[in-house]
């Protein structure tokens, strides 16, 4: 399986579009071929997010990225986002 982890700061805008919006991340990412698993949580005092993506491979981590950045263009106006900090790979240890 592959793992993909977005770090975002300064992202107290996208944490409330995404609890607004949660129906609509959640059927946009649970689609993605060999999707396996989704986590986001706040992180620090609330100002920081992270997000986290498990497919059965890269080709849907990467499509996963894909379509979240398209999602927080559309859905997250007005607000500046500094792009995620991103960091992938294959996991070594499930259960």
């Amino acid at each position: 399986m592959h793992i993909v982890l977005r770090r975002y700061t300064g992202a107290s805008a996208l944490v409330d579009a995404m609890v607004r919006g949660e129906q609509e991340v959640r059927e946009l990412i649970s689609t993605v071929p060999g999707f396996r698993a989704y986590y986001a949580a706040r992180m620090g005092g609330g100002d920081a997010a992270a997000t986290i993506t498990v497919c059965d491979d890269k080709a849907g981590t990467d499509e996963s990225t894909r379509r979240a950045g398209e999602w927080v263009r559309a859905n997250v106006l007005g607000a500046s986002i500094t792009p995620p900090e991103v960091t992938e790979g294959e996991t070594y240890i499930t259960f």
